[in-house]
């Protein structure tokens, strides 16, 4: 089995095609020293190879520069700019919709999907059959009409089975797509490696009104943030939602897994990426969705969510871990969280270790290996204290809650992570909405999908999508 991340034998982008630096891919010496991907590591370039990185960029017009290019791509370093890629042909792919009712929104969607591109409608067991058959109608779409309600995975595949182009796209039927959505993700597939691409998902142009509405435009569960990401699990971006995903055909073999009712595009992005195949996020690549607004749905939603944690951990163990810590992180964080006269000291003796071991064996042979090593524990912290206050807010929030009712520490930690996390995710997102508002927006959001997390691991009599992975460091050179 390949490592997730890695990709199989095979040419890469097409020469002239330019791949660019992630925004939060830090370089020091020059450009010389990389720092970033997903998970994060160190790359060294070759001095021969350092003059092609102009800008943060990357013109594939050499074998050399093609090799760079491949290797940083591979890595999550660098991604496509996908304006400088040929496109290819919409009638090429055909879009599947999985819709139960919902003709209104399905109407829409279909008016934004241009002429010449081939359409298969799935009814998964709708109560009003005849109005979604008069959309799909007058769209000139396919029907294809299930007797009973199978979930969106079954509907999906129902539509797979049916498509005879090379790609596909899934997408939902209350999700709005402008005109060059699906000819821009299509660009994507002049890289023969790539299996699947979603763009980045946000809320309807004109929301509704009122402050659920204004926190979901700013942080939907189906929004996954504004930087491009090579997707497999423990990357920034682990999974790409199915609401809008472009595939390639060939590569999804018998497609989702019927027995999820949730989590099933989790699953099959995780499956494709175990067989080495390339997934890819677009955030400049956008569609819009209809979120929900009402507060009980929403927050059903949010729990339904969370539900699926306990599947996935039985099909993929640990890469459904709510954090992924290395050991001096662990210790770290639970020498703060101790609060202890000794915590402190404790927290800067391992931070000071680590640094010095960076320094010897990592970043030795840099300009400045003392720099960089601090630089590269400062991440590490600040990622180990992004996910310890997840652990604390989300996942284990039951545990928390107990805590807080027998010790002073816990409530004082707790206090602290929530306001903090707030306030920083509030700063990121710049949302239409004030802070007091977004801040308990998130905690409720939280307390919802830890709910989800729970209710699933107790009904499948099965912790393991709670237990947090301890992993070792990685170096590439």
């Amino acid at each position: 089995m390949t490592t997730p991340g890695t990709t199989t034998a095979g040419p890469g982008l097409p020469p002239g095609s330019v791949v660019e630096l992630g925004s939060q891919v830090r370089q020091y010496d020059g450009g010389r020293v990389l720092v970033g991907g997903a998970p994060p590591r160190l790359v060294r370039l070759a001095a021969a190879a350092g003059p092609l990185l102009k800008n943060g960029r990357i013109r594939l017009d050499t074998p050399l520069a093609a090799r760079l290019a491949e290797r940083l791509v591979a890595l999550g370093l660098a991604h496509p700019v996908v304006a400088e890629l040929p496109p290819l042909e919409t009638a090429s792919v055909t879009v599947v919709v999985p819709v139960r009712d919902r003709a209104q929104e399905l109407d829409r969607l279909l008016a934004g999907i241009g002429d010449g591109t081939p359409v298969i409608v799935v009814d998964d067991g709708s109560r009003a059959p005849l109005a979604v058959a008069r959309v799909a109608a007058r769209h000139g779409a396919r029907l294809i009409a299930l007797a009973e309600n199978r979930g969106p995975a079954a509907a999906r595949n129902a539509g797979l089975r049916q498509v005879r182009t090379p790609y596909v796209a899934f997408t939902d039927s209350d999700v709005v797509l402008a005109p060059d959505t699906l000819p821009t993700l299509l660009r994507h597939f002049n890289d023969p490696r790539l299996a699947a691409v979603a763009p980045r998902v946000l809320g309807l142009d004109t929301p509704a009104p009122g402050w659920l509405s204004r926190y979901e435009a700013a942080r939907s569960s189906l929004d996954l943030g504004p930087h491009p990401a090579l997707v497999h699990p423990r990357s920034r971006v682990a999974w790409i939602p199915s609401a809008c995903l472009v595939a390639r055909v060939d590569a999804l073999g018998t497609g989702f897994d019927e027995r999820l009712r949730v989590g099933e595009d989790v699953d099959l992005v995780w499956r494709l990426a175990a067989e080495g195949r390339r997934i890819r996020y677009d955030p400049t690549v956008t569609a819009r969705h209809d979120h929900r607004t009402r507060f009980t749905n929403w927050l059903a939603r949010k729990a339904y969510y969370g539900t699926g944690a306990h599947a996935l951990a039985e099909r993929h163990g640990s890469a459904i871990a709510p954090a992924t810590l290395t050991p001096w992180a662990a210790v770290t964080a639970a020498a703060l969280l101790a609060q202890r006269p000794w915590s402190v000291p404790v927290a800067a003796a391992v931070a000071i270790g680590v640094t010095r071991g960076y320094a010897r064996d990592i970043t030795a042979g840099t300009a400045d290996p003392r720099r960089l090593a601090a630089s590269l524990t400062g991440l590490g912290l600040a990622a180990t204290a992004e996910q310890t206050a997840a652990l604390l807010l989300r996942h284990w929030w039951p545990l928390t809650a107990a805590g807080c009712l027998v010790s002073r520490r816990v409530r004082r930690a707790t206090a602290l992570a929530a306001v903090v996390d707030g306030f920083l995710e509030h700063r990121r997102c710049a949302p239409e909405l004030d802070r007091v508002r977004f801040v308990l927006a998130r905690r409720v959001d939280d307390l919802a999908y830890g709910a989800g997390v729970w209710a699933g691991a107790v009904r499948g009599r099965s912790g393991r999508c709670l237990l947090p992975e301890i992993r070792g460091r990685r170096r590439e050179r």
